[in-house]
């Protein structure tokens, strides 16, 4: 009896990973069928608490407005802080302003400058898309998940897996110590080549960030 119980539990579990790929499966193509026929673009990174009386707020507008002024497009994460300010940049000036919106308990309401929105459940889906689209990465200061979206391009091109393409870091002040301790440690221990440091630039004002971006394209 104990046996059949158990059974049908692990059955449940079955049904319930089985129907997780279909609704998996229909993420990834409502993103492929949303986003297709997007001009080339940057994905801006950063916290999503921040606000608008902040500083590198002001920077992450002007980033995005460069870069649409250019013709690229913007993609973000679609919520407050950083991520809005992109968006907001990039509408002010007409550009293509992309957001991905993630499903989240808090913080993540998506925010009034986007013009092209995607919906995920699944953070990975969400990733997938970011580094499709994107020719280049723009990571402002921020937190966990920020850090996570930095170092999972940071691997696909260390790894080869994708093409090598611009990964810029935003603010020397907030990123010159996480460059230090690689350094420091990752590198004297031989967990990383020295050489691999450089697949992260670090920029200090928004004509920096976009002259990174044109020089990488114009090197490669």
């Amino acid at each position: 009896m104990f046996r059949n119980c158990d059974q049908y539990q692990v059955d449940n579990v079955i049904n319930m990973e089985s129907w997780r790929v279909f609704r998996i499966m229909g993420e990834l193509v409502d993103g492929f069928d949303t986003l297709k026929g997007l001009p080339p673009c940057v994905s801006i990174f950063g916290s999503a608490r921040a606000n608008e009386t902040d500083p590198v707020y002001k920077a992450t507008e002007r980033i995005a407005q460069l870069v649409c002024e250019k013709g690229y497009g913007v993609i973000t994460g679609g919520g407050p802080g950083y991520m809005e300010a992109g968006n907001r940049g990039a509408k002010d000036v007409g550009g293509v302003s992309v957001g991905l919106h993630i499903e989240l308990p808090h913080e993540q309401d998506p925010n009034p400058y986007i013009t092209t929105r995607c919906d995920f459940r699944y953070f990975f889906l969400r990733k997938l898309m970011f580094v499709k689209y994107a020719f280049a990465y723009v990571v402002m200061p921020g937190g966990f998940g920020t850090l996570d979206e930095l170092f999972e391009a940071a691997v696909l091109v260390q790894t080869h897996k994708i093409n090598r393409f611009p990964i810029i870091l935003y603010d020397s002040k907030f990123w010159s110590g996480m460059i230090d301790w690689i350094r420091d440690q990752m590198v004297s221990r031989g967990y990383v080549r020295a050489e691999e440091i450089d697949l992260l630039t670090i920029c200090d004002s928004p004509e920096e960030v976009i002259a990174a971006i044109d020089k990488f394209n114009t090197e490669k």
